[in-house]
């Protein structure tokens, strides 16, 4: 055998120089390469061992102040991996036989020393073999320590058991997904062990269900969700894939499982399709509204003018005021439809909002009833907003009454207010803050999830419509704010609202009484446009029972053409805004053209989003939403034509 290009390094215990030589030429006989370091005694032998490591060492076994055996330990403790050969004149068997159990790779006679090749070849290839095998096994603990850290620093939980179903694998996403780490539990305990629930969070998974046990049964698994519902009453939703493992023959070994919070994606979810269901109830009432409010326009219409002309002790005159009530019942349960769906159109002005509240204060008083306190805490120069005054007396009148209720046996209520940042779940900017808190019963996260839901109430049947929290909710978002809310079973609840402030400043709560004009014309004529006849037609009579003279026209053209041929002055445009062929703001800037003195007022059924697009909501722009009472209609007319303000081309509105 060659020993190639490769200089073996050998350390060589020998005392006698003429068989060192013998030895060193048996080997460079065979083709070997030496680079040889010979040592006579132990100090020598010791000294290059120290000094650095060798390919082979050969030994003497009987040496004058040394042995075999003893160098063997030593090499064995400083470099335990280096082959060592006894070449010795005399060694008996059972010397032989215990130099091999101490580690020795081989011995050979010196007078065999044809041998010596073939032991060292097969020394070297033995000690190659080692290195290769102790490489490969550090590549595979490299790797190892590779994946390890790669399955525990990555965010997806992922579970392995082995052909036994006994856990092998669980990473820290896991435990974490958990609150536990993995213990060596058969498959039918997991389900108790760590909290698995099926997707709805109650039921617990029977063991065929979970989806580990699944994948162990040689199932694949897709999107599976599961519930872990912790003993701290927090549950977390994961989605779930997992196959089985085999190994290189095709035979099962195992399964493995890769799981994903997606809690806080299912949260998501489901705001989107609240936010969805409440979009579709707001359309359902923006849709039914703008017919619905002309129907009760003229209910109370002609109830209004039927009870004007009636005796105060008329015996139908209950039932006539009963009509009335109800219409206005109706008219009221329009607006909270709106204000929910945040279609309602505003009267917005700048709002001391502690002002408003203290005007608020008897009322609220006379409202929740003596076995409820009422703690009102103003902050300190609270900032103004932009809002609707009366809308902002609804939340706190709205928010007041629920609290009320959840106080059967009495409490107290909160009101408070102050300049704000926003909490972490208000995007961020200043506000002003109105709290409402109550010592109540409070709520479970079931029931907090659903308040403003429309006609969701917990209240007993005929004792609420399921609206006041709705319209509070819809309020607030149509006037930019945002509602935050606290409550636990037991403890209470808080509502905080958040509001835009004005950014420069400071304003009074308005007086929002009708104004003290007289309702009667002053010999003014009217033209009344509506499409509906039987709207046009109450208040044609209704204006002419003020002393107005009314022109009425059904549809554009014909308002056109009454405009072209009434010889006198047409003092004001009384029209509804959406008309079939043109729109109220179009007739209004054709028939100004002719008659540039005459005032325009709207009129509309509809709800804002239709009123914007049609251009009619400008600064100085008079307008009447329906429905409304005959005395409000005529002190709105009145004003509009006293109004120097309101002109002819603010009217146009472009």
């Amino acid at each position: 055998m060659s020993g190639g290009e490769r200089i073996l390094d050998i350390l060589h215990l020998e005392d006698d120089p003429n068989d060192q030589e013998l030895i060193r030429a048996v080997l460079e006989g065979e083709g070997y390469r030496l680079d040889v370091t010979t040592a006579g005694c132990r100090e020598e032998f010791e000294r290059a061992l120290w000094l650095r490591g060798f390919d082979l060492v050969l030994s003497d076994f009987n040496l004058p102040d040394y042995d075999g055996l003893a160098a063997l330990r030593l090499v064995k403790d400083r470099t335990p991996d280096t082959p060592f050969i006894l070449v010795s004149g005399t060694i008996g068997e059972e010397a032989a036989i215990q130099s091999l159990r101490a580690g020795a790779t081989d011995y050979v006679l010196k007078s065999r020393l044809t041998a010596l090749p073939p032991a060292v070849k097969r020394a070297l290839a033995e000690s190659d073999e080692r290195c290769r095998r102790a490489e490969a096994e550090a590549e595979l603990q490299r790797e190892q320590r590779f994946l390890r850290a790669v399955l525990e620093n990555i965010e997806a939980g992922i579970a392995a058991c082995n052909e036994r179903g006994i856990l092998t694998l669980f990473n820290r996403a896991a435990r974490e997904m958990h609150g536990r780490p993995a213990e060596p539990l058969p498959p039918e305990r997991w389900a108790e062990h760590y909290d698995l629930c099926r997707p709805d969070g109650k039921a617990r998974m029977a063991t065929e269900e979970i989806p580990l046990v699944q994948a162990w049964c040689g199932e694949r698994v897709r999107n599976a969700e599961m519930v872990i519902a912790s003993g701290d009453g927090r549950s977390r939703t994961l989605l779930t894939s997992g196959q089985p493992l085999t190994d290189g023959a095709g035979r099962r070994i195992g399964a493995v499982v890769a799981m994903h919070d997606i809690t806080e994606r299912k949260s998501l979810e489901d705001q989107l399709r609240q936010a969805q269901k409440m979009e579709a109830v707001g359309r359902l009432a923006g849709g039914v509204a703008h017919d619905f409010n002309n129907l009760l326009g003229v209910i109370l219409g002609y109830s209004e003018l039927q009870l004007a002309e009636m005796a105060p002790d008329d015996p139908g005159r209950p039932r006539i005021e009963q009509i009335h009530r109800s219409a206005e019942r109706g008219a009221s349960l329009t607006r909270q439809l709106l204000a929910f769906s945040r279609k309602q159109i505003l009267e917005l002005r700048e709002l001391a909002v502690d002002a408003l509240l203290a005007d608020m204060d008897k009322m609220l008083r006379r409202l929740i009833g003596e076995d409820v306190e009422l703690v009102t805490r103003p902050g300190a120069q609270v900032r103004s907003i932009r809002a609707d005054a009366g809308q902002i007396e609804q939340i706190v009148m709205n928010l007041v009454v629920n609290a009320r209720d959840a106080m059967p046996d009495g409490g107290t209520i909160t009101i408070e207010t102050a300049n704000a940042e926003a909490p972490w779940a208000v995007p961020a900017g200043p506000y002003v803050m109105i709290a409402v808190t109550d010592t109540g019963t409070g709520m479970t996260p079931e029931v907090r999830a659903q308040i403003f839901e429309p006609f969701f109430t917990t209240k007993d049947p005929g004792q609420g419509t399921g609206l006041g929290l709705s319209t509070v909710y819809g309020i607030v978002k149509q006037s930019g704010g945002h509602i935050v809310v606290d409550s636990e079973p037991g403890k209470g609840t808080r509502f905080e609202i958040y509001l835009p402030p004005v950014e420069d400043g400071s304003a009074e709560p308005g007086d929002r009484a009708a104004p003290s004009v007289s309702a009667r014309a002053a010999g003014e004529t009217i033209l009344v446009v509506d499409d509906e006849s039987m709207v046009r037609e109450m208040l044609c009579e209704s204006l002419r029972e003020f002393g107005y003279e009314v022109l009425d026209a059904g549809d554009v053209r014909e308002a056109l053409e009454i405009g072209r041929r009434h010889a006198g002055p047409i003092h004001l445009l009384l029209t509804d805004v959406v008309l079939p062929g043109m729109g109220g703001r179009e007739l209004a800037e054709q028939l100004t053209a002719s008659r540039p003195d005459m005032k325009i007022m709207f009129m509309s059924g509809y709800t804002d989003d239709a009123i914007v697009r049609r251009g009619v909501l400008a600064a100085g722009v008079a307008f009447l939403q329906k429905p409304f009472t005959l005395v409000a209609m005529a002190r709105k007319v009145r004003g509009t034509l006293d109004d120097a303000r309101v002109s002819s081309r603010s009217g146009a509105a472009r």
